[in-house]
């Protein structure tokens, strides 16, 4: 007696999960283009020609050029930062914009923390009016997450700009200009440069694929081993005495 060796239900999951995982993958690789033109737009603005900052809000990553006096009785430190395997801080400190009764808050680069936590660094900022170049991050960036107030004055977990300008009395701007070159101060600016995430969906679009690939490639096998074994039992069927 021979029977079907295929059924319905681990067939039928066999080609949904084959399609729902090719259909994922190609969801991230649209995800990917995506990104890489945004990563083509960041590239573009970043390295734009430094332009003197307006009145309309720059776009995120453009190279501004700023004109001003340092405010230092201001400055703030943002804790935790770590360059090259060593724990410091950012420096951030506004600047008075000549002429124009505006305030930017300028994340001047990295200083390394002493062996002694109490005692902070020593950063002050050259006196009298300097020219700044940087790069605009507005407050969206992940960096801005709003914390519980810890009730230190200068040294800071996360950069919240509203309670800055309450702290500091300062109606400072919607964004924040990491300092760009010149390294008199003794602060180190080795930014990371813009990254969308192109790459990161690519390799999810990858795993995707290899899943549809595998479940493709198990679907088969059961079918091809199911109808073997009918051949098998039709060419060979099994005699019962009566």
């Amino acid at each position: 007696m021979s029977g079907a060796r295929l059924h319905p239900l681990p067939l039928l999951t066999g080609v949904l999960v084959a399609v729902l995982t090719a259909q994922l993958g190609n969801w991230q690789v649209g995800r990917a283009l995506e990104k890489s033109a945004m990563q083509a737009k960041f590239e573009s603005v970043a390295m734009s020609r430094a332009v003197p900052l307006g009145l309309v809000p720059p776009e995120e990553w453009q190279t501004v050029e700023l004109r001003g006096t340092w405010r230092p009785e201001r400055s703030i430190l943002l804790d935790n930062r770590v360059h090259r395997g060593r724990v410091g801080y950012h420096v951030l400190t506004p600047l008075e914009l000549a002429g124009a009764q505006r305030w930017v808050l300028v994340n001047r680069g990295w200083v390394a923390a002493g062996t002694d936590r109490g005692r902070l660094p020593a950063v002050g900022a050259p006196p009298g009016e300097r020219v700044v170049a940087g790069r605009i991050r507005h407050a969206s960036d992940k960096a801005f997450t709003l914390a519980a107030d810890d009730g230190a004055e200068r040294v800071w977990q996360v950069l919240d700009l509203p309670r800055y300008r309450e702290r500091s009395g300062l109606p400072v701007a919607d964004f924040v200009v990491q300092q760009a070159g010149g390294t008199d101060d003794g602060l180190v600016r080795d930014w990371p440069r813009p990254d969308a995430g192109a790459d990161r969906h690519r390799g999810y679009a990858l795993q995707w694929y290899a899943l549809a690939a595998l479940a493709a490639g198990l679907t088969g096998w059961y079918v091809w081993n199911g109808l073997w074994r009918t051949k098998r039992d039709n060419h060979h069927p099994v005699r019962s005495d009566a």
